[in-house]
């Protein structure tokens, strides 16, 4: 088993959302936000489940989140 990642999933159109929020669940996807105006689903995952997360029917992509750190006003460091 592998770790777990929060995933970013940019879905199309031609299903209805819930139903693949439906079988991202299935496939192993937790923790799920809709963001249907921009058709993104997110949450965390098995990084050994992202082959499932793809092949579900609607997947566009599945990227891993990215944690950035802006770091606080004024700060040279950004990254």
């Amino acid at each position: 088993m592998g770790q777990r990642k929060a995933f970013n999933i940019t879905v199309e159109e031609k299903r209805p959302i819930a139903q693949i929020k439906k079988d991202l669940k299935k496939a192993g996807l937790e923790e799920m936000q809709v963001l249907e105006a921009i058709g993104v689903i997110t949450g965390s995952a098995d990084e050994d489940d992202t082959d499932k997360l793809k092949a579900v029917e609607g997947v566009m992509d599945v990227a891993a989140d990215i944690y950035i750190d802006l770091g606080p006003p004024g700060s040279d460091v950004t990254w």
